[in-house]
């Protein structure tokens, strides 16, 4: 395979790809509705909704594709199996894609009629836009799979590269058309299915460009479905039941509460799971390294870098984390603005924010058992968290409503930290349990809680809504940096970096 860049390198463009998406995608949400109403924007909404939904029948093939590819890349003489499993694939995703596209443009004209309810738009331009949407699902649907093809590969600089252009041209070139065409919502869906097939045809040919040549021509293999199924089952299950699990809580809110309080917990868990944001890039940048490490039996270096992973997602979210959960009310009041909305809110959020903490904590053990190929561990782990959580829920609700399901959710994941640790390190590493828990996570934890905790107990009860925003964010920079410098390789990375940004500035004069 072709020499890759580095895991930090990976770590920061996916980080780079991650905001330059997210901040896209929220500046350009006020436009649409602008230029075409917010009822027609919800039929954007629908479609991000049933995207999400269909997602689950990528059957665990991407996350297959990525571990094997990361495997394979430190076999001797595996480049025809490589090809041949990403034409394997290929053709079951693009046959899966076009399937879906084509289902979606047959329902279209059910949907219209007995799903969707809309008083200004007329029945055909909303049938229109679902036969759109399926052409633009069956677009977009196979790139998922040369995503993990490149990521497995660690091609993850050039992938987020390919991203952050392919958001840039949807979003950007949207609202040329919209200006000046028409503010049609057909013409915006068009738009999109054009930019997704370019773009899923560009990671296909990157993919390709990227794996080792064979003398042979790549061919469809159905015994490297059968080998690999066990594995892509197992992601598939683990997929089913943490959705069931992540989306629970508003099933029953949504039954059991009314809409006003149920509205609160919705913005509360907008702000908690946005620090989840913190976690992909660091988990897709360490799996395939991961994946190699374990091929080659390297666990001197795969625990080194274990360790490394899990202090430095310590180092990105516990400050972030604490600092929301003890200054909730203080945030919330500067992005909300109303006093009665961040006094039924600011609770909830702090113990969504810890219970999510515990969450994101728990993805570097996760993403190690990937590696290995077990997947029973977190299959097992998550039906038994849904048979015990569930119950626990309603009752919890039924006593303390929206407060009732973020204690849950906090139990549910500290169940994970306590319970799943331990097995796992029975089986992997384990000698590594102990510092996982004291080092890696506890000591940091300590740390920054003091700090944040200390600093709201002095805060002046007089501030001003702005100046106590501003306490809360000079409290998360002093405990970010307290904890970055309790790791060594973080503070070797930040001087390394310093020195590189010194050298360009100096060469620039």
């Amino acid at each position: 395979m072709k020499s890759s860049p580095s895991v930090h390198h990976n770590i920061i463009a996916n980080f780079a790809g991650k905001a330059w998406i997210g901040i896209f995608s929220l500046a350009f949400i006020p436009i649409y509705v602008k230029l075409m109403g917010v009822e027609v924007y919800g039929l954007i909404g629908i479609f991000m909704s049933l995207s999400a939904v269909l997602a689950l029948l990528d059957m665990g093939l991407s996350a297959t594709m990525s571990r094997e590819l990361s495997r394979l890349s430190v076999v001797e003489g595996s480049a025809q199996e490589s090809r041949n499993l990403v034409r394997t694939f290929e053709v079951i995703y693009w046959g899966i894609g076009i399937l879906l596209g084509i289902l979606v443009i047959l329902l279209a004209p059910l949907i219209t009629k007995h799903w969707v309810n809309s008083t200004s738009i007329d029945s055909e331009t909303v049938e229109q836009a679902f036969i759109i949407m399926g052409v633009l699902l069956a677009s977009q649907w196979p790139a998922a799979i040369y995503t993990g093809g490149l990521r497995g590969l660690q091609r993850q600089v050039v992938l987020n590269v390919i991203r952050i252009i392919s958001v840039t041209v949807r979003h950007v070139g949207a609202v040329i058309v919209l200006l000046f065409i028409s503010p049609s919502i057909l013409l915006f869906f068009l738009w999109q299915a054009f930019v997704a097939l370019l773009t899923t045809v560009i990671l296909a040919k990157w993919l390709w460009k990227s794996l080792s040549k064979s003398e042979s021509y790549s061919k469809f293999d159905k015994g490297l479905l059968v080998k690999n199924w066990k594995f892509a089952s197992g992601v598939m299950g683990i997929s089913l039941v943490a959705m069931l699990l992540t989306q629970v809580d508003k099933i029953i809110l949504s039954k059991m509460l009314t809409l006003e309080m149920f509205g609160y917990y919705m913005l509360a868990w907008s702000v908690a799971s946005a620090i989840q944001g913190l976690v992909s890039p660091i988990m897709n940048a360490l799996f395939p390294k991961f994946t190699q490490l374990v091929s080659s039996v390297d666990e001197g270096n795969l625990i080194k870098l274990y360790h490394k992973g899990c202090q430095l997602l310590s180092v990105l979210l516990i400050p972030a984390a604490i600092t929301i959960a003890i200054f909730s009310k203080d945030i919330l009041a500067v992005w909300l603005g109303d006093v009665i909305v961040v006094q039924n809110t600011y609770q909830i959020l702090t113990l969504l924010i810890i219970g999510t903490a515990f969450n994101a904590i728990m993805m570097p053990p996760y993403i190690l058992q990937l590696a290995y190929g077990w997947t029973k561990l977190a299959l097992y782990t998550n039906i038994i968290a849904v048979i015990c959580v569930i119950p626990i829920m309603i009752w919890l609700v039924d006593m303390f409503q929206g407060i009732g399901a973020a204690w849950a959710w906090i139990i549910l994941n500290l169940g994970y930290c306590i319970f799943m640790i331990p097995i796992m390190h029975h089986r992997i590493l384990k000698s590594e349990m102990r510092k996982w828990y004291l080092i890696d996570s506890l000591f940091p934890a300590i740390v920054v809680f003091s700090i944040c905790y200390t600093s709201y107990i002095i805060m002046p009860n007089d501030l001003s809504v702005n100046l106590g925003f501003t306490w809360a964010v000079v409290t998360y920079l002093i405990s970010a940096i307290s904890v970055s410098i309790i790791f060594p390789f973080i503070r070797e990375r930040i001087s390394y970096y310093r020195v590189i940004a010194c050298e360009k500035i100096a060469h620039m004069w």
